[in-house]
C-alpha cells in the first residue's frame, strides 16, 4: 500500500499507485472544470499533490498549457526572481564496479581509459574552476569502494575547500556519489558538504533492475531509500532527479514527486533541488537506443510543471542541453545552471579540445562560462555565484520556511549582486562587466529593504576595493 511516512522504498514509491494516478490524469486530461480547479490551487503558490500535477501533465489542451506556462514564470518570479546560481561538475574518478547500462563507466566498457585524480590534479582542477569563475562545485565519482572510498572523497573535499588562487576560492561542495551508509552521510555532513545529490535514473523498479543488472546499484530499495539516511546523517539539503529518456516519462514525473512528498511527510522538508537531465550519447552508449526520449516541447512541460507542483526546489539544468533548450526552460521554472562544464576526469586541465572518449555524456552547451554568463545578462537574468545559505547555517528547513514566507529574497537579491561584481571584477571580459555593472545598478533600485540596499551598495563599492567574500 502507498505511505508517504514509510521507510521502505515500495511504500512511498508505489507501483500501484503511480498506475493509478497515471490513469487518473489520462482520464481526466481535458476535463477543463478539474484542470482549472488545479490551477486556481497552484495560484496560492503552496505546490501540488503528485496526482494533480500529473493531470496538468497529461493535458494537451493549448490554452490551459498557456496558462500553466505563465503561472510558471509567476511561481519562478515570486521565489527566485531574476537570480540564476552558476555551478560545475568536477569528475574526480570514473572507476565504476556497476554494470549499469546506460553509463560509460559501467565496469564491463573497456573502451574507456580508466583515471582517478590524486589530491595534486585536484588541485590543478580547482585552480583551472576558480580561474573561471566558479565558487560552487558538484563531485561526481563511480561507485568503487577499493579506488573510490569515503576516506577519498572525505580528503578531496578538504582538498577542495583549502585552495585559495589569487582571488579565487570554492565556498560551496556539494557531492554526488552512489548510496551509501548513514555513519558515511555523518562523514559527509562534518566535511562540511551542500546538497547531497542522487539520481534515482527510474522510479519504475523492474525496469531499474534490468538498467543496474549487476553492482551494488542494483539494490532498488537501498538506493531509493538514500535521502532517508542522509538525512539521518544530518544533510537536510538533498537534491533528486530521474534520467528522462530510460523509462516512460509520466511514470517517472509522478515518481519524483513521490519522492518529494515522502521526504517533507518524513523530515518536515521536501528537496533542495531537482534535477531533470535527459540522456545523451557517450563511449559505449547509444543514446538513440532508448525509446523512452522525450521532445524539446515535453522536457519545457515538465520543468514548468514542477515548478508549480514544487516551488520551493532548485530546478537544476545541465550542459547535456543546447543553449536554446536552456533559454527555454529558464523562463519556465530553472533556477540553477551548470556552466563550462567537462564531464571527463581531469578535463579542466586538458587542451583544447577535450578528449570526449572519457566523458560520461557528451555537452550540448560548450560555451565558456563567461559566454554563458553574458548570454544571461542579456536575456535580463542575474548569474549568482552565491553561497551564503550554506554557509550561515539556511539550509534544511530553516532555507525552506525563509523561502516559503519570501524573506530569503532579503539575503538572495543582494547576494546574488554582491557575487556577480566580484565575476565582474575579477573574471569578466569587457562587453560582460559592461552588462553586468548596468545590470547590478538597475537591481540595486528594486532592493525594496533601504537598510539591506545601502548595506549592498557599500560591499559593491568595497569589492571595487579588492576586498571580497561578503555575504548577507
Amino acid at each position: 500500500m502507498y505511505n508517504a511516512k514509510s521507510s521502505k522504498a515500495e511504500e512511498f514509491i508505489n507501483h500501484e499507485e503511480i498506475l493509478a494516478t497515471l490513469d487518473y490524469a489520462k482520464a481526466n486530461k481535458n476535463n477543463r472544470p478539474l484542470i482549472d480547479s488545479i490551477i486556481k490551487k497552484a495560484k496560492n503558490m503552496k505546490g501540488l499533490s503528485y496526482r494533480e500535477a500529473a493531470v496538468l501533465l497529461e493535458c494537451d489542451i493549448e490554452e490551459e498549457i498557456q496558462r500553466i506556462y505563465k503561472l510558471a514564470k509567476e511561481i519562478k518570479q515570486k521565489f527566485y526572481g531574476k537570480r540564476i546560481v552558476m555551478f560545475a561538475p568536477l569528475y574526480l574518478s570514473n572507476y565504476c564496479v556497476n554494470g549499469c547500462v546506460y553509463c560509460p563507466y559501467h565496469f564491463v566498457n573497456k573502451d574507456i581509459p580508466r583515471k582517478k585524480l590524486t589530491q595534486e590534479q585536484i588541485r590543478d582542477e580547482v585552480i583551472a574552476l576558480q580561474d573561471m569563475g566558479h565558487k560552487r562545485l558538484a563531485l561526481e565519482t563511480g561507485e568503487d569502494p577499493v579506488n573510490n572510498p569515503i576516506e577519498y572523497i572525505l580528503e578531496s573535499i578538504n582538498t577542495i575547500y583549502s585552495i585559495k588562487h589569487k582571488n579565487g576560492s570554492i565556498r560551496r561542495v556539494n557531492v554526488n556519489i552512489a548510496a551509501t551508509t548513514v555513519e558515511n552521510y555523518r562523514k559527509l555532513k562534518e566535511a562540511g558538504i551542500g546538497t547531497y545529490i542522487l539520481f534515482q535514473e527510474t522510479y519504475h523498479r523492474e525496469t531499474y533492475r534490468k538498467l543496474h543488472p549487476t553492482g551494488p546499484k542494483h539494490d532498488y530499495a537501498y538506493h531509493t531509500e538514500a535521502m532517508d539516511r542522509a538525512m539521518e546523517g544530518g544533510i537536510d539539503d538533498v537534491g533528486l532527479g530521474v534520467l528522462f529518456g530510460l523509462n516512460n516519462y509520466r511514470y517517472d514525473f509522478v515518481g519524483i514527486l513521490m519522492h518529494a512528498e515522502h521526504l517533507e511527510a518524513t523530515f518536515g522538508v521536501g528537496p533542495h533541488t531537482i534535477s531533470v537531465p535527459r540522456i545523451r550519447p557517450a563511449s559505449d552508449i547509444d543514446a538513440t537506443a532508448y525509446s523512452n526520449a522525450i521532445s524539446d516541447d515535453i522536457f519545457a512541460k515538465i520543468v514548468a510543471i514542477l515548478r508549480i507542483a514544487v516551488p520551493y526546489t532548485g530546478l537544476i539544468v545541465s550542459t547535456r542541453e543546447s543553449k536554446e533548450s536552456r533559454e527555454k526552460v529558464l523562463e519556465l521554472g530553472v533556477s540553477q545552471l551548470s556552466g563550462a562544464s567537462r564531464t571527463n576526469v581531469g578535463g579542466y586541465t586538458e587542451d583544447e579540445p577535450v578528449n570526449e572518449d572519457t566523458s560520461q555524456f557528451e555537452i550540448e552547451d560548450r560555451r565558456t562560462l563567461d559566454q554563458v554568463v553574458n548570454w544571461l545578462l542579456s536575456l535580463g537574468h542575474i548569474p549568482s555565484f552565491c553561497t551564503a545559505c550554506y554557509r550561515e547555517g539556511r539550509t534544511g528547513d530553516r532555507f525552506m520556511t525563509l523561502v516559503k514566507s519570501n524573506q530569503i529574497a532579503n539575503c538572495c537579491q543582494p547576494n546574488a549582486l554582491i557575487t556577480l561584481k566580484e565575476y565582474l571584477e575579477d573574471y569578466a571580459l569587457p562587453d560582460t562587466k559592461e552588462k553586468g555593472e548596468a545590470l547590478i545598478k538597475e537591481e540595486l533600485e528594486l532592493i525594496p529593504n533601504e537598510k539591506v540596499r545601502n548595506i549592498a551598495i557599500e560591499k559593491l563599492r568595497l569589492i571595487e576595493q579588492g576586498y571580497r567574500d561578503f555575504r548577507f
